[in-house]
């Protein structure tokens, strides 16, 4: 869920195509993309691997799993989105406005490879400008909501958005713990990508 994350977590333009492609793909199916695309899977899945062991995350999972119990991992995704989208070290609010709409286009150019149920999003993402709203508390309130509405298992009215604002302070310190670390590790698995391609 974590979109805005993932794409600024991309070296490449076809690691973006991978990045969001690998929620909504077969893992047999992985080896069918050019090699830059798969190089995307790859680093999504190192991307999560390293989110879902990290002391910091487990922390902020506390947050929402007495509301969503093993769903929390999914709203801290979004949160973490928007301490992202607010984190001026990593973009000024112009750099932001252009990486969501470099992403936007990227992704269309390359719908070749983007699955139907990926493309309906997709223009949803785009029209609203999901990546460049995560920085607003509506933003974030409309992410959530789409969580819960998609959720088997969880009501729709469960109040995960009020707990965000009233732990957003706690959280914020999540991510400060979190994100320069996870940013050090998609560096690193990206020098060894680059290794592997020559």
């Amino acid at each position: 869920m974590n979109y805005l994350a993932h794409s600024f977590l991309s070296f490449s333009d076809g690691q973006i195509v991978g990045q969001f492609l690998e929620d909504f793909i077969r893992n047999k199916d992985r080896y069918s993309f050019p090699k830059d695309i798969q190089d995307g899977i790859t680093m999504h899945r190192a991307v999560d691997t390293f989110t879902d062991s990290h002391p910091a995350i487990h922390e902020a999972k506390k947050v929402f799993s007495p509301l969503v119990r093993l769903y929390a991992g999914a709203f801290v995704d979004v949160a973490m989105d928007y301490f992202v989208a607010t984190d001026l070290s990593l973009h000024s609010l112009l750099e932001w406005k252009a990486h969501s709409l470099r992403v936007y286009r990227v992704l269309n150019e390359h719908g070749e490879w983007l699955p139907d149920n990926f493309k309906k999003m997709l223009a949803k993402m785009e029209v609203d400008d999901w990546l460049y709203n995560y920085r607003e508390d509506w933003g974030i309130q409309f992410s959530m909501r789409n969580v819960l509405n998609k959720a088997k298992y969880l009501e729709p009215d469960i109040p995960v958005f009020e707990a965000f604002l009233e732990n957003k302070p706690f959280l914020q310190e999540c991510y400060n713990d979190f994100f320069p670390d996870l940013l050090a590790h998609a560096k690193g698995i990206n020098a060894i990508i680059q290794l592997d391609n020559k």
